[in-house]
């Protein structure tokens, strides 16, 4: 790979969303740092592995590397970012995905019945680890002609969706987002919220073969995991970058504006027409 191709830090990246944006960051030329737990071998029976995905993105035209991370471990996180700043001297876009969302904070209880744990470990691995990441990338970001911050969020920071939890988790990225703008907006640094809509990963799709009472409508309006990345990277390339600094932005409505279509030429819904709900820093429909 080049030494000029981009540098991304993808976390929480062995499957799932992250998994998308990375691979499909990989179809750009980025050179890609993947994080997360699982390694090669993977206990919770789930598919999806960190060195699997590093080869999908070496595999799709950009440069893997896999790195076993726990974001609970500070110490851990700030290793990674000295490794990039040692081997790539550059951060183009960190994408902060990492989150911890067991099946028992999803299940529709008041928050006092569901274990404590759920909860909880959202918010370490989620509204902390986010914040930590961001603020050992920092000095690589600013470093960096116009780099760009990305948290992945959703509609859940304005309605209710999952309860306390995962509202406060959602709401706490967007709100990442827009002061941490304040902090980089001398250094050209780009810092945005991005509200994924039904993203059809694994867990997602096994709820729509089972056939439950939303698969139908699921499978409709769903965004594959890749058409995220396909987002970001259009946003990193975008020459007033810079402008959208602080906002919460749809994906569904950012790929209309760069006339990005997902798999088989499909233009996913935005959460806003659909749930008629928009983000806190919502300033128009990108493009």
């Amino acid at each position: 790979m080049s030494d000029t191709a981009p540098v991304a830090v993808v976390t929480g990246s062995s499957r799932g969303v992250g998994r998308g944006v990375a691979s499909a960051l990989g179809t750009h030329g980025y050179t890609v740092y993947i994080t997360g737990r699982t390694d090669r071998t993977d206990a919770s029976g789930r598919p999806g592995s960190l060195q699997e995905t590093a080869d999908v993105v070496t595999e799709a035209g950009g440069r893997g590397v896999a790195i076993r991370v726990d974001h609970r471990d500070d110490e851990a996180v700030a290793a990674l970012f000295d490794q990039v700043r040692r081997e790539a001297g550059r951060l183009d876009v960190l994408v902060n995905n990492a989150a911890l969302v067991h099946d028992e904070l999803q299940t529709h209880v008041p928050f006092w019945d569901k274990p404590l744990f759920a909860g909880v470990d959202l918010l370490d691995v989620g509204v902390r680890s986010s914040y930590v990441a961001a603020y050992y990338a920092a000095p690589l970001l600013v470093g960096t002609t116009g780099s760009l911050l990305v948290f992945t969020s959703a509609p859940g920071a304005v309605h209710y969706q999952f309860g306390a939890a995962y509202g406060a988790h959602k709401a706490s990225l967007d709100k990442f987002a827009t002061d941490m703008a304040v902090d980089f907006e001398p250094f050209g640094v780009t810092s945005v919220s991005l509200w994924l809509g039904a993203v059809l990963t694994d867990r997602v799709q096994a709820i729509i073969d089972a056939g439950g009472p939303h698969a139908a409508q699921l499978q409709q309006i769903g965004e594959t995991p890749e058409f995220a990345g396909h987002v970001i990277a259009a946003l990193h390339a975008d020459p007033a970058l810079l402008e959208q600094s602080g906002r919460t932005l749809i994906a569904a409505e950012v790929a209309a504006g760069y006339d990005i279509t997902d798999r088989d030429g499909r233009r996913p819904p935005s959460f806003r027409d659909l749930m008629k709900v928009e983000p806190a820093q919502y300033r128009g429909r990108l493009g």
